[in-house]
């Protein structure tokens, strides 16, 4: 099986994008190398990658979310292989998170649906192989700090007052 790969040049470095022959994201991140992402996709979704100038919808949908149409990205649909039902929903509830107004890890777990797993919720941000899809740069630490990102702190940084901006 192959996957389509596209890497998009971003302000925030070279974004890189995985998706399945239906089009849904199955991994992306700040990285120019496919093979950076390849580990987060759960065996049963990965494949060969093949390079693509580009992916239609998907590219079109990142290039209208850099020029300030933040809601593009949401449409995009995403596939992920979680092993249960928690992380899944966790996901779900991450992509409705509106740009410009990041939550607290707290407020996360409580949108979850388990206002106590606040490690829960942490964890489904860190397994989270999708950026920017499933936005999990939008949540922050309870005192506002950014806490961490797969992809680094100024990435991060950026993407948040890029949503800021627009």
């Amino acid at each position: 099986m192959t996957i389509d790969s596209a890497t998009i040049s971003t302000p925030a470095g070279p974004f890189t994008v995985l998706a399945g022959p239906d089009g849904a994201v199955r991994a992306a991140g700040f990285t120019a190398d496919p093979a950076d992402l390849l580990p987060l996709i759960h065996p049963r979704l990965r494949g060969e990658p093949r390079q693509r100038r580009e992916l239609g919808r998907v590219t079109s949908a990142v290039t209208r979310y850099l020029d300030g149409d933040l809601a593009a990205i949401d449409v995009v649909p995403v596939e992920q292989h979680t092993g249960g039902t928690f992380l899944s929903h966790a996901w779900q509830v991450l992509r409705q998170v509106k740009p410009g107004d990041p939550i607290t890890y707290t407020a996360y777990a409580g949108l979850s649906g388990r206002p106590a797993a606040v490690r829960a919720a942490a964890a489904a941000c860190a397994r989270n192989a999708a950026a920017l899809f499933v936005p999990c740069h939008r949540v922050l630490r309870t005192d506002g700090s950014l806490g961490g990102y797969r992809w680094g702190l100024p990435v991060k940084e950026w993407l948040l007052a890029h949503e800021r901006r627009h």
